[in-house]
């Protein structure tokens, strides 16, 4: 037998045996049971088959409204030129929070949470000295952070 025959019939046998009969059941307490195979006292269902729906139609991609407004080319690259300048601004700004965040961290680190207690001696305060570095640490990354997300920024303009 040919391929072709064999895979046509092996497809209607297919959808043959997809077509179940359904059958309900109900029992003395009431319970209704539904199942493929008959039973005694089953009553045999005659469904209706489902409509099958075709998918949704894709809205095409329109242009923007007619009456929306656009912006001409030297207006967007006056815009784009303004967006830099203040990018940059801001770029020099958080530069020099960076490094005063820096000095601090490292005249931190310099000197050790040291302090006079009530009998003179002089003691470190390993906890304070703990967190404030932490902090400061903190600190360092957050400009940092901030200074790669300018530079993205900058990357993505035109």
């Amino acid at each position: 037998m040919k391929p072709r025959l064999q895979f046509a019939l092996l497809c209607v046998a297919y959808i043959g045996c997809a077509q179940a009969e359904i059958y309900k059941y109900v029992d003395a307490d009431g319970h209704v049971t539904y199942s493929s195979t008959p039973r005694n006292g089953a009553k045999k269902l005659n469904l209706e088959p489902l409509p099958v729906m075709a998918p949704p139609a894709r809205a095409r991609n329109k242009a923007s409204p007619a009456d929306f407004p656009k912006v001409d080319g030297n207006m967007q690259k006056s815009r784009d030129s303004m967006r830099r300048k203040i990018l940059g601004a801001e770029m020099t700004a958080e530069e020099k929070l960076l490094a005063e965040a820096r000095q601090s961290l490292k005249n931190s680190e310099a000197s050790p949470g040291m302090y006079r207690s009530k009998d003179g001696n002089v003691q470190r305060d390993a906890a304070k000295y703990e967190e404030t570095i932490k902090t400061q640490r903190n600190e360092v990354m957050l400009h940092e952070k901030n200074i790669d997300a300018l530079k993205s920024e900058l990357a993505n303009l035109k």
